[in-house]
């Protein structure tokens, strides 16, 4: 059984087809490739996982570190296994490392089985009456309900042939971290939708925008990494108003993922090519432009306190990810795939369909797009959404001390009241709204001129 996105025992379709040819030898693969593209955060919560999987299994696992192409075939033969079990990926990259490595275990008498995905429906499979795929997400949420999806199954009963007989290197031990991030393992995810279903679930609608409050699940960690899988979280849900809309952003999950499988070069490529002709600024000062930003230092505090908090939990609030978006590409008019590789690094639960497209859904390039002229004001968003300041002050001290009503603009304090350890505004943001607008007009005649 070779452990990807899919760390749990429970609801493992992968698992249980293995489990019924014979004895398993449970593998994961550190790649070194996202060893060196990930954050902290985001390999600490790995490195737990694995633990706590090591754990349920009774210290079976078996971790190798290298290329799956070629560990996934070595492994196979010094178990002499004929039978390799996966789930399913339909990302670009494990899709075309998967054939590569069924391709690697055809030369030592293996093959590669797929079962299951980490997906509630798989993508490729809702689709149009004409068979063709959905670009607008209400259409296709419509269809990916009457679709439906399986109920949960429990664990099998497993006979592990794996360490300490099957060699096995150490999980590495974690990064150093500045702050905590989400506890791993199934027992803490269980554990933190108990909490979310009995305290803010059934105001989940009207109160999922508001960062000063817990009020998110914080499921998308746990999904990322296949701690938890959707059908399981789809199977706790009843027909209500905020369950709904509950289940309608697992759906968004699914949706993105189905768009990349079609699509696989909106990774990084506009979706809307008519977008490819806008401006945008990659210069020195753009350079420049974009540290700033990522430090949490623009002097915008909605914006701020969420760089910090994701570079300090990789966790950032779903409402403040859109507002630091909008402001890098609208207001600092930089390229979109800039925040989303620096998103990818720092994000626990980055997943690079969901992340990529909503970077995309944003920058107006992307499906569903928000036309490129709604523009979101740090200000009034922050006013809106953290009316207290409550999570401002949280992640940004030296504003602790700032009056309510200034916490979102300390600029706007009379004479004295700045503190000089917080930046003032690095752009007026009604400046760069307007050219923003001028920058998306000039491209639409572009685009109109060619047609």
């Amino acid at each position: 059984m070779w452990f990807r996105r899919d760390l749990r025992l429970e609801d493992n379709p992968a698992l249980i087809a293995a489990s019924k040819v014979g004895a398993v030898t449970p593998l994961f693969v550190l790649d070194p490739m996202f060893l060196q593209r990930s954050g902290a955060p985001r390999l600490a919560f790995l490195f737990r996982s694995l633990r706590e999987l090591n754990k349920a299994m009774g210290g079976a696992l078996v971790v190798r570190v290298g290329d799956p192409i070629e560990i996934v075939p070595m492994v196979a033969k010094e178990v002499a296994a004929t039978e390799v079990f996966a789930a399913k990926d339909f990302a670009p990259y494990g899709q075309k490392r998967d054939a590569e490595v069924a391709r690697s275990l055809e030369k030592v008498g293996a093959k590669l089985n797929h079962v299951g995905s980490a997906y509630a429906v798989d993508p490729g499979t809702v689709r149009k009456a004409d068979s063709t795929p959905y670009s607008v997400f209400t259409p296709f949420s419509k269809i990916w309900l009457v679709n439906g999806w399986s109920a949960p199954v429990k664990k099998p009963n497993v006979k592990w042939n794996g360490a300490p007989s099957i060699k096995s290197e150490s999980i590495p031990d974690d990064p150093a971290l500045t702050a905590k991030i989400a506890d791993a393992g199934e027992e803490a995810a269980w554990k933190r939708w108990r909490y979310f279903a009995e305290t803010a679930l059934d105001k989940y609608k009207d109160e999922r925008n508001n960062p000063d409050r817990d009020g998110c699940s914080q499921m998308s960690v746990y999904l990322r990494f296949g701690v938890v899988h959707p059908r399981q979280l789809l199977a706790e849900l009843e027909p209500d108003k905020n369950h709904d809309h509950y289940r309608s952003e697992l759906c968004w999950r699914e949706f993105y993922a189905d768009v990349l499988f079609h699509q696989p070069q909106t990774t990084w490529k506009n979706l809307q090519p008519k977008m490819d002709s806008l401006q945008v600024d990659t210069d020195a000062k753009a350079k420049k432009r974009f540290e700033v930003w990522c430090a949490g230092k623009t002097g915008y505090p909605i914006v701020d306190a969420g760089m910090r908090q994701m570079l300090a939990t990789g966790w950032m609030h779903n409402r403040v990810r859109m507002i630091a978006a909008s402001f890098l590409v609208k207001d600092l008019h930089l390229p979109w795939q800039w925040g989303a590789k620096f998103f990818m690094k720092h994000l626990v639960d980055g997943d690079i369909a969901s992340n990529n497209h909503g970077w995309q859904w944003t920058a107006g390039t992307g499906t569903d797009a928000a036309p490129y002229f709604r523009v979101f004001n740090p200000v009034l968003q922050g006013e809106k959404f953290d009316p207290n300041g409550k999570y401002v002050c949280e992640w940004i001290p030296e504003l602790r001390d700032v009056p309510k009503k200034f916490v979102h603009s300390p600029w706007l304090q009379p004479e004295g009241g700045l503190f000089a350890q917080y930046p003032e505004p690095m752009v007026d943001h009604s400046q760069e709204r307007d050219e923003a607008l001028s920058r998306y007009k000039i491209s639409g005649e572009i685009n109109r001129s060619v047609v």
